[in-house]
Parts: structure tokens; C-alpha cells; sequence
């Protein structure tokens, strides 16, 4: 299924009415009786589903999950993004012949607070579909609710394999999750090794050494990485998961060095900015910089801020990174086009890669109710299993059922993205996508530019 307008396939039927006013009263009914058991709520879902009326007036409701929205860029992209998608649905006439609204959820980066406010969403707020969530063990947290309350949520932000992995054990309990980005984290690390596969032989990489921050994100990762890397031909000069508190890396990029890596491959969230630092500048403020002799990036969250070079001074220089989506990337889903968008209603602000992902995840929903002209969630189960849809981030397309990953954003090589920070002929630095080729952005270099001490 190709994108289209949402407008396109507009209908306003008493059938849809009636499938919709009934979800939103199963849902007042249960938000009446929270305190009763999950058991005595199983057993009375399907009565439910036939009390009220239907109210044609009532909006087609999308609830984002996002952690402090106010002021995390994580959390502030999500949002933004979803009120953007929402904008744009409700000038091209709403879904369904009826407006569409947003209700935001602050997970406070709390497991305990995204069940709270899926809760909430859902049945205070009557959301149709949730979207959003970053943390993984905030998703973890949720899916019981997702599978009771029997509603769609499309991940934006997490990408833990234990959701789809609850879909691959009990489907029919948890179908009702979809990740429309970003890729898993098996894929995660996938993608690091067809990443350095491509390009070793090309820029000189004959070993590496692994790095992660030992936190349970970065585990699914690591073991894919350090299972298959040296299949790639490329040497293992030395592992190591590093602990959670490190905020100094001498000790660790000593070690790097002695075992002749040429470049540190490393999975770093809550440590990127010290491990960024400690790797081009580690003798600060002495001068001249004595950065480490080796190549430096991977899976670096920190490195996918659109404003992090101004913010390290430069130090990003030359790090490399996996990203979902850049400013000047471009997918036949309109990435410039949202972009654009986006930077005109937020004076200039670029999103961070759960912005895309969450745009993705509203348009690509608005496009199966549009396309089945229905809200019943059973039949946008099957829409949404069948789709392909061109997002701003590349194909958004899902696992089947028989798949180890059900229901996962499928990953496509070709359209997984790595940059290098590169510095301009003006004095700016760009997130310059340097692979795969297809890809390529010519901000800057065009292509991977060694580190100039190497």
C-alpha cells in the first residue's frame, strides 16, 4: 500500500460510528471500575463492546507516550512530531469525516509513570491508538496493558526485542503492538557489522574494539556484534562492557590503543558525552588537543543530536553514528517535507530520530483507518500487518506472525543510515550520512573522512 492522503478515502458510515462510540464507552466503563481485578475486567471486554451509541461528532483520539516533553529532546520530538501529523490529518479533513485530536502522556522516564499514563490515555482520555514510549523497560511495563485493553500501540522510541518476542510467544494476547521504529535492537546490532563490513577494507579498519555501557539496552546488541563482527573478516582486538557510573575512559581507551584497534566501536547512551570527550579531547584544557589513535563511533545516542556539535565545540568531529533519519536525508515518505514542516512551526528546531518515528507511526496508522474505513482493531491489526508504507525514515513495513520478531519494523540494510560529524567549508558541522552510498549526503565531504591525527 502506497502513501496517500488521508483525505482520499475520508467516510463518516453509521458502521464506523458505531465501532468507534462502542470503543470509547467499553472504555468509560472501565475507567469506572479500575479497582476490579484484571480477571473480572477479561471476562466482561466483549459485553462491552455493545453499549451506547455512536457519536459522529466524537474525535478519532491518538495518545503519544513521551518522557518530559517540556523539556527532554527526546520527549519534546515525539511530541511534536504527533501534533504535526495530527495538524496535517485535521487540514486534509480529519479520518473518517471526523477531527482528529492529541492527548500526551508524560512517561517522566519512569516505567511506573508510562503505566500510569497509558492508563490514563486510554481510559480516561479514550484513546483509539497510543504511540510514543523510549525506554524499554517503560515498554516492558505497558504490554500487559496494551494486550488488556485490546488497543493498538505503535512504538516509536523503544527497541527492546521483548515486546515482539511477547507477540512471537502468546500472539493473540499481545498482536496489538506494532514498532514502527526504530529497528530492534538484534538489528541494532546487525547493522553495526553490515555497516563495518561495507566499509573496513575501504577506510583501513583490519580490527576494532567493542565497547557498551552495561546497562540491559545494550545487551541484544553486543551479543549479535561480538557473535558475527569477525565474519566480516575484521579482527576482535578486545571487548569490553564497561560500568554504568564510568566518567572517565583513560584506563579503557589505554587499553584500545595497546591492542592496536583501529577504531572503537562502542553502544553509549546515559556515557556518551564522556566517552565522546575522553576519546578527542581527553587533556582538556591543555592545547593542543591529544585526541586517541583510533576511529570512534557505533551506536551513540548523545552523537544523533542535531545540535551536537555546537554543544561539544566540536569535539563530535570525525565520531561516526547510526541514525534513523538526518536533516538533509531524504525518503520517498517526504523526509525534507517534514523536516521543513517541523523547523517552520519550532523556529528552526530539527527532530531528534523519535520524531520521525513517531510521525511515522501517526501517518502510517491514519493510512490503514483511511484505507479500511474503520477503527475495528482487529481489521487494522490485518491492515497494518499487510502495509508497506513509505515513511520518513525509509519502508515502514512489519513482521509477520511466523517471524522470530513479530510485528518489528522489518529491517532494511539499505536504508540504515550512518553519519560522520564533518565540519564545512563555513566552520559548521553536519551530520554528513556516509553510508550506504545511495544515501549519501554532500554537505561537507561526501564520503568517511579519516581523523586528521590519523
Amino acid at each position: 500500500m502506497s502513501r496517500r492522503s488521508a483525505s482520499q478515502q475520508l467516510s463518516s458510515s453509521s458502521e464506523t460510528a458505531s465501532e468507534s462510540g462502542s470503543r470509547l464507552n467499553r472504555r468509560r466503563v472501565l475507567a469506572t471500575t479500575a479497582g476490579a481485578t484484571s480477571l473480572s475486567l477479561a471476562g466482561c471486554l466483549s459485553s462491552y463492546e455493545t453499549i451506547g451509541s455512536s457519536d459522529d461528532e466524537e474525535p478519532i483520539t491518538i495518545g503519544v507516550l513521551a518522557p518530559q516533553p517540556k523539556s527532554d529532546y527526546v520527549g519534546r520530538s515525539m511530541e511534536r512530531a504527533a501534533a504535526l501529523a495530527v495538524d496535517e490529518l485535521n487540514e486534509d479533513g480529519g479520518l473518517l469525516g471526523r477531527d482528529v485530536e492529541l492527548v500526551v502522556g508524560d512517561t517522566n522516564g519512569s516505567p511506573l509513570e508510562a503505566k500510569r499514563e497509558y492508563q490514563r490515555l486510554v481510559l480516561e482520555e479514550n484513546a483509539d491508538v497510543t504511540t510514543g514510549v523510549f525506554d524499554s523497560l517503560a515498554l516492558r511495563n505497558i504490554m500487559d496493558d496494551i494486550a488488556e485493553q485490546e488497543t493498538i500501540h505503535l512504538t516509536s522510541g523503544a527497541a527492546t526485542t521483548a515486546a515482539s518476542q511477547l507477540v512471537a510467544e502468546d500472539y493473540e494476547r499481545y498482536k496489538y503492538h506494532f514498532r514502527v521504529g526504530p529497528t530492534n535492537d538484534r538489528h541494532l546490532g546487525q547493522a553495526q557489522v553490515d555497516f563495518v563490513d561495507a566499509v573496513a577494507d575501504d577506510v583501513g579498519w583490519e580490527s576494532v574494539a567493542l565497547l557498551a555501557e552495561d546497562y540491559e539496552w545494550s545487551r541484544e546488541p553486543w551479543d549479535v556484534i561480538t557473535e558475527t563482527l569477525e565474519e566480516t573478516g575484521v579482527d576482535i582486538a578486545m571487548d569490553e562492557r564497561y560500568p554504568p557510573a564510568t566518567n572517565d575512559f583513560s584506563e579503557i581507551y589505554e587499553s584500545v590503543a595497546d591492542a592496536g584497534a583501529d577504531m572503537a566501536l562502542i553502544a553509549a547512551a546515559h556515557t556518551g558525552n564522556d566517552a565522546l570527550l575522553d576519546w578527542s579531547y581527553p587533556n582538556k584544557p591543555e592545547v593542543p588537543p591529544q585526541p586517541q589513535p583510533f576511529a570512534f563511533g557505533g551506536i551513540h545516542v548523545p552523537l544523533q543530536m542535531p545540535g551536537y556539535y555546537d554543544q561539544t565545540d566540536g569535539a563530535c568531529e570525525y565520531a561516526i553514528g547510526v541514525i534513523s533519519a538526518t536533516a538533509d536525508s531524504e525518503f520517498p515518505g517526504g523526509t525534507g517535507a517534514f523536516v521543513d514542516a517541523y523547523q517552520k512551526k519550532h523556529d528552526g528546531a530539527t527532530p531528534v530520530y523519535t520524531g520521525y518515528h513517531t510521525y511515522d507511526a501517526v501517518t502510517v496508522f491514519a493510512d490503514v483507518v483511511a484505507d479500511r474505513e474503520t477503527l475495528e482493531t482487529d481489521e487494522l491489526i490485518s491492515a497494518l500487518e499487510a502495509v508497506t508504507f513509505d515513511g520518513v525514515i525509509g519502508t515502514v513495513e512489519f513482521y509477520d506472525e511466523t517471524n522470530p520478531y513479530p510485528h518489528d519494523l522489518v529491517y532494511v540494510e539499505e536504508e540504515t543510515l550512518f553519519f560522520q560529524w564533518q565540519e564545512t567549508d563555513d566552520g559548521e558541522g553536519v551530520q554528513e550520512i556516509i553510508w550506504p552510498e545511495e544515501h549519501a549526503t554532500t554537505n561537507a565531504h561526501g564520503e568517511y573522512v579519516t581523523p586528521e591525527w590519523l
